[in-house]
């Protein structure tokens, strides 16, 4: 399988030599993207100079700093072109680690639609963060989770493998998110599409240089959209569910199209509803038979 591995950049320069010597010596054969939003100290010169070490390694220069979301989805747009079969997201900074990359790319071939690589299944860990940064972020993630019935323990990770496929059908160009937000919204669009999500156990370490891009606002973004969807869905729902239940004479309950008309086929007795697409009307969660859960892969991965 074709695979793209994608890096955004931003004042990466101290970074993104060790990261991409990394990547190519865990993933020989993928290719590698970086997406530079015109970064001052000179980041993009210095991954064309990696370039012609290292080879397949192509730079996609931004006019400016347009945010994590507009970078990916730039980066996904020349993925789609180039008809790459698996698309790779990770940070630039190491925090995410390169030698992870196998056993992301292996879920994958095994059948996977996203293959995260997550701190908070077992096996997974943060290094050196402080207790206020631990409760904030599995805080973050259970809300999240919660919310939008995602049943995905880590879903504002950015290490990532996705088939291009799913990011397809996801309509990345339609995503709305900036921020880390994209990350949810992401993993949002594909559970509703009932993708098939792994998680991998990584460690995430902080970054030992250069500064972090993570903001109040950033956070702040990421949980409004979460609050937004998570009260749109139950809206959504209730509406289909009032479209579809309709009293019959001798109290039956017949289903219902969202016009009111009756579909073709014998009534039914439970009040199901009508099913819904991926676009902004809510699909059903896992308990109601909808998307699956996501799966835990084992400790050591499949590499």
């Amino acid at each position: 399988m074709r695979t793209l591995v994608i890096i955004p950049t931003y004042l990466e320069a101290e970074n993104i030599e060790d990261v991409l010597g990394q990547v190519r010596a865990a993933a020989p054969e993928a290719d590698i993207l970086v997406v530079d939003d015109a970064s001052p100290d000179g980041t993009a010169d210095l991954a064309r100079e990696a370039a012609k070490r290292l080879g397949r390694i192509e730079v996609l220069d931004r006019p400016g700093k347009g945010g994590l979301g507009g970078a990916y989805r730039a980066g996904f747009k020349h993925a789609f072109e180039h008809g790459y079969d698996v698309i790779v997201q990770m940070d630039a900074d190491l925090s995410h680690p390169p030698d992870r990359l196998p056993a992301l790319l292996a879920e994958v071939r095994d059948g996977a639609d996203v293959a995260i690589g997550s701190r908070y299944v077992p096996g997974g860990a943060t290094a050196n963060w402080p207790l206020i940064r631990q409760v904030l972020s599995r805080g973050g993630n259970f809300y999240a989770s919660t919310v939008l019935g995602l049943g995905v323990r880590d879903a504002t990770a950015g290490f990532r493998a996705y088939r291009a496929e799913i990011l397809r059908a996801v309509e990345t160009g339609a995503t709305k998110a900036t921020g880390y937000g994209f990350q949810l919204e992401l993993s949002y669009r594909a559970h509703r599409l009932g993708a098939r999500i792994v998680e991998v156990p990584i460690t995430f370490n902080d970054r030992f240089r250069g500064v972090s891009k993570m903001s109040w606002r950033i956070i702040g973004e990421a949980m409004s959209l979460v609050t937004w969807w998570g009260l749109r869905d139950r809206v959504l729902r209730r509406r289909s569910v009032r479209r579809a239940r309709v009293q019959v004479p001798g109290g039956g309950v017949t289903a219902t199209t969202p016009d009111g008309s009756r579909p073709a086929g014998p009534p039914t007795g439970d009040g199901a509803t009508t099913g819904t697409g991926a676009g902004d009307s809510a699909g059903p969660g896992p308990a109601e038979g909808g998307a699956p859960a996501p799966e835990v892969a084992d400790g050591a991965g499949r590499q």
